[in-house]
């Protein structure tokens, strides 16, 4: 055995000394150092030697190992080396096509409107998804068993709060952030709350129990509805060109007074009638009003020295609207060739 070991190494380095190319020491790594190669053969041949022949030839065929693999690796950087400084590198080759992504179009569509507000002077602040009755309802003057809570389906959440009680909800608006925006920053105040919502309801192509809307609250002194009408008809001309109208009839929000819908003439047939807009030439887009006092009270600002409004846009249906998107789930579906589009 000790004579076949010598044998074997002789012959792999005169072997090695006359590679040239990795091609070539490739196959002598795999006529010797390879799982069926010379090496592992003689290897085997060990369990037929008797036990102290075997520990003395086991020993001398790892020593042998070892520096047979020791000198391959020297020579294989020595080539690898060789080729690559003496290697010509065209430039002119196209490269790999790495994928790439692209921003979902609910982001798109919210950045936006944070670049826009920003000009105004307004923050964006963010609160949670997992809310307290408290803020969620009770600070927006909707107190329990209030009938305005049946206006939205809510999920309830089987966790007591801190006070061991259960009343916590994911919450159904983002208007969740407005009385915590005011107890942290006070008045005066411009701020937009984007963010995730949710509601317990079956889904179709215009209902989904997970959307994204847009809030934002402006509170100072002496803050009218005119101011409100002039933001809003600002953000109209941004979303849908110079020569969008605003329109705005009444309706009730409990958490301001008065309130009113928002409608924008429609951007496909400027008012003429499509099915966009159901034939009316208006789409109704944001829900607006005066802060009520309550809500100012519960954040800790006097109402008798400031007054404010608040506004809000499902940004799903922005979206929906600016990429002519006939069914809301597709922006959670995860479907690669709707979000490839964007």
């Amino acid at each position: 055995m000790k004579n076949k070991l010598e044998k074997l190494r002789v012959d792999f380095l005169a072997g090695l000394e006359v590679v040239g190319d990795l091609p070539t020491l490739r196959d002598l790594e795999l006529k010797f150092l390879s799982r069926k190669g010379e090496l592992s053969r003689l290897l085997g041949e060990l369990k037929e030697l008797s036990l102290d022949f075997r520990r003395e030839a086991g020993e001398l065929a790892n020593t042998v190992k070892r520096e047979l693999q020791e000198k391959f690796n020297e020579r294989k950087d020595a080539l690898e080396k060789k080729i690559g400084t003496g290697s010509f590198f065209d430039p002119t080759i196209p490269g790999k096509n790495f994928a790439s992504g692209t921003l979902h179009p609910l982001t798109l569509v919210r950045r936006e409107l944070e670049d826009f507000f920003a000009t105004f002077g307004f923050s964006v602040v963010d609160g949670p998804e997992l809310e307290s009755e408290f803020y969620n309802f009770e600070s927006l003057n909707v107190p329990a068993h209030h009938p305005a809570r049946d206006m939205q389906d809510t999920f309830y959440v089987d966790q007591k709060n801190k006070q061991g009680e259960y009343d916590l909800t994911m919450r159904t608006q983002t208007s969740n952030t407005q009385v915590r925006a005011m107890k942290k920053y006070g008045a005066p105040l411009r701020v937009i709350m984007p963010g995730r919502v949710f509601r317990s309801e079956a889904t179709d192509a215009r209902h989904e129990h997970t959307f994204y809307q847009l809030e934002g609250v402006m509170i100072d002194k002496n803050i009218n509805f005119a101011h409100m009408k002039s933001v809003l008809e600002a953000v109209g001309k941004k979303l849908y060109g110079p020569e969008t109208k605003l329109r705005m009839r009444p309706k009730f929000y409990p958490f301001v007074e008065p309130g009113s819908n928002g409608e924008y003439t429609c951007f496909l047939c400027h008012g003429e009638g499509c099915r966009v807009c159901k034939y009316s030439g208006w789409l109704e887009i944001v829900g607006c009003g005066l802060i009520h006092p309550n809500v100012l009270r519960a954040g800790g600002i006097d109402p008798a020295e400031y007054s404010g409004f608040a506004f809000g846009f499902g940004l799903n249906r922005l979206a929906m609207l600016k990429y002519s998107i006939d069914d809301i789930r597709l922006f959670n579906g995860g479907d690669l060739r709707f979000l490839k589009q964007f």
